[in-house]
């Protein structure tokens, strides 16, 4: 959806917004830390510049980084590439991290969860240091299916795979014993999609909109129904 032509600040705009708490700002430290890579803001056909909100927000971001922690811009450039991918900047000499949060009902993952495509991006690396993963263990649970990148990086989801299989390996259970978790989720998506499929192939918003909320349902209910089975086969064993 294309953005309306007033949502965007020409940079005499910007710097009249930023001047307020940065007295010293100017038109040419704004073009600086554009050619450092810092913002980047679109150019009409005409070459100015047209900033968003978001870019705004970024520059308040550099400069207070700047003022008041003294930071290199180059720190400051590799934590904006933290917040852009969904994760914290990291601590000096660390890995960013993630910022990880699940709808939950009494317990259970609320419908809305299903409906989310995380917007976290991980390195392998900040995968591995984040879950607590060996490399070989990654390897492993990649080649069992259990984790997958997404294009060149990993999301929210692969990092809470990761992390729940090294939890249990702490009890002794490793990626092979996993194997049956990936079968029975591959089975309950395989049930969902046949619900939702009459939906999806009809072409109006209203059924595609059908459909996702559907899904997100049904997706809820069968975690509800697996845990409830689970729970009571170990009710059983006492």
């Amino acid at each position: 959806m294309a953005v309306p032509a007033r949502a965007y600040l020409s940079i005499g705009e910007v710097l009249n917004r930023l001047r307020g708490d940065f007295a010293d700002i100017t038109i040419s430290k704004i073009r600086f830390l554009e050619s450092e890579g810092l913002i980047e803001p679109q150019r009409t056909p005409s070459g100015y510049r047209k900033f968003t909100s978001s870019d705004l927000e970024r520059l308040r971001y550099v400069l207070l980084a700047q003022r008041d922690q003294y930071l290199p811009l180059k720190v400051i450039k590799d934590n904006l590439d933290a917040i852009d991918r969904g994760l914290q900047p990291a601590a000096v000499g660390g890995v960013p991290r993630p910022n990880i949060g699940l709808a939950t009902i009494d317990g259970e993952m609320a419908p809305s969860a299903f409906g989310e495509v995380s917007e976290m991006r991980l390195s392998r690396e900040e995968l591995l240091k984040n879950s607590g993963l060996a490399e070989e263990h990654l390897v492993e649970l990649e080649g069992y299916g259990l984790i997958a990148p997404r294009g060149r990086h990993y999301d929210g989801d692969a990092l809470a795979i990761a992390k729940a299989v090294t939890e249990m390996g702490g009890f002794g259970i490793e990626a092979r014993h996993l194997r049956s978790f990936k079968s029975a989720a591959d089975r309950e998506i395989g049930l969902i999609e046949q619900v939702i499929t009459p939906l999806t192939r009809q072409k109006s918003a209203e059924s595609k909109a059908r459909a996702e909320e559907v899904q997100k349902e049904i997706a809820s209910l069968s975690i509800r129904l697996h845990s409830a089975l689970v729970r009571g086969g170990l009710n059983r064993l006492r």
